[in-house]
């Protein structure tokens, strides 16, 4: 029984990953989401449930629209790949999963819910060199009400202490400061300081360059950042956003296909910095501190 999870997983990542390719298509024509049937972008024939099935379709139909013969875009597969894939690493990095309690479940499907939105930025700015307001925003809004909700604990422990102080304004400070990293008394404010350096540093960025190094969504990506990974996470996904951009911007140009000039999303690098500092953000920082620190 307990293999079949990681299987489903993986299936429920496929087909959600078919609903975000429409996401995705329909962000660009300012089509709602939820609303009509899929067709075919060249033929717009409407398409049969047999026509839909994540991965499986592609392949049997080699790559080709059934009823105009156009080619499908390897988008459409990929996409659902890597959600299945992402579900799956997901659930794998998450803890007793087998048996969650609430708490565990409501992290697993904030993970979840926050991929999703990732991976549409991720597509869209690599495609159209743009980060959709419809998109970040509600990541913002996700990853502010979870560190709303990591405060929780606050609430129970001035419950549970309540009868042994009248002090209640020493002991709010008490609670307070538990939980802390970094010197942050706790993940709200953690993740608020956090996401103000990052976003003020891309706004930097922003003007001093006046929308040629970075654009304005990047500023806002950053805040969303910011607040999903606190600290000292963030300082990781920087890193490594700016390293892997700096790699892939010099492969292309050693392949002439861009030049100093070119412009290049930054969106998919800063989203592959959050996945890796959200997975050993930790470690490495950890490893930096203990091989570095004076």
């Amino acid at each position: 029984m307990t293999y079949l999870f990681p299987i489903f997983i993986f299936l429920f990542g496929l087909a959600v990953g078919s609903f975000l390719n429409v996401v995705i298509y329909r962000l660009r024509t300012q089509e709602n989401a939820l609303k009509g049937r899929s067709c075919c972008p060249y033929c717009h024939h409407q398409l049969a449930w047999f026509d839909l099935i994540p991965v499986v379709s592609f392949l049997l139909l080699g790559g080709k629209c059934r009823y105009c013969k156009k080619n499908i875009s390897r988008q459409y597969p990929i996409v659902e790949t890597a959600t299945g894939l992402l579900f799956l690493l997901i659930f794998l990095a998450s803890r007793d999963m087998a048996q969650p309690d609430n708490l565990q479940l409501i992290d697993f499907l904030f993970l979840l819910a926050i991929s999703c939105l990732l991976l549409v930025i991720f597509v869209y700015d690599l495609k159209h060199y743009i980060i959709p307001n419809e998109i970040v925003y509600p990541a913002i809004g996700i990853a502010f009400a979870w560190r709303i909700f990591e405060v929780f604990p606050i609430f129970r422990l001035l419950a549970t202490r309540a009868g042994e102080t009248k002090n209640w304004a020493s002991l709010a400070v008490q609670a307070l400061g538990e939980g802390g990293a970094f010197g942050f008394p706790n993940p709200l404010v953690n993740g608020a300081v956090a996401a103000l350096i990052a976003s003020g540093f891309f706004l930097l960025l922003f003007l001093a360059s006046r929308g040629k190094w970075i654009g304005f969504g990047d500023v806002k990506l950053g805040i969303f950042m910011g607040l999903f990974l606190g600290f000292p996470n963030i300082f990781v996904a920087l890193f490594f956003a700016f390293l892997i951009g700096a790699i892939i911007g010099v492969i292309l140009m050693g392949a002439r296909k861009k030049g100093l000039q070119s412009e290049i999303p930054f969106g998919p690098f800063l989203i592959l910095g959050v996945l890796i500092a959200y997975l050993a953000g930790e470690e490495i920082a950890q490893w930096y501190f203990s091989s570095f620190a004076l």
